[in-house]
């Protein structure tokens, strides 16, 4: 059904969630990963113009962001790692179609309602732009009520 799933990771509590998902979904389709950190500090963000160099963030995302790569090949998943930096839902997006994925399966916390109101949710930015199907799912913290619970999906 699908065969390469993009999934954008926060490097948060809430990554356990998605990745747990995707494990179950990426056994059942026998697909491949992409996994996807957005850094979007004041580095990130103006690393090209202001010729800024790696920030200490970065390196902690790409280091992050290796691991998981790594945790999920040993599982025996074909995984790639990707660190974007910029505006999380339009590097989402281009990653998507990039890495040729057919599937973005990203996580939402479902709790920044005043947020999401003034500057909307990189979810559902996603889900509007995308011309690839979105899966999205409920994220709490590994260990609380309701976790990774399913809410929405496009395609």
């Amino acid at each position: 059904m699908y065969s390469r799933i993009l999934v954008p990771v926060e490097h948060s509590p809430y990554d356990a969630c998605i990745l747990e998902h995707v494990r179950r979904l990426a056994r059942i389709c026998d697909s491949s990963l992409v996994l996807i950190h957005v850094a979007d500090g004041f580095a990130a963000r103006n690393i090209g113009p202001l010729k800024l160099r790696d920030s200490e963030e970065m390196r902690a995302d790409r280091d992050y962001i290796e691991r998981c790569a790594a945790e999920l090949t040993t599982e025996g998943f074909d995984t790639t790692a990707v660190l974007a930096a910029g505006d999380p839902a339009t590097e989402i997006v281009a990653a998507a179609e990039r890495e040729a994925c057919d599937l973005i399966a990203m996580s939402t916390h479902g709790h920044r309602w005043l947020k999401d109101i003034i500057y909307g949710s990189v979810a559902n930015t996603v889900r509007h732009t995308s011309t690839v199907p979105v899966l999205l799912v409920r994220s709490t913290p590994i260990g609380t009520p309701a976790h990774g619970v399913p809410v929405a999906a496009k395609g």
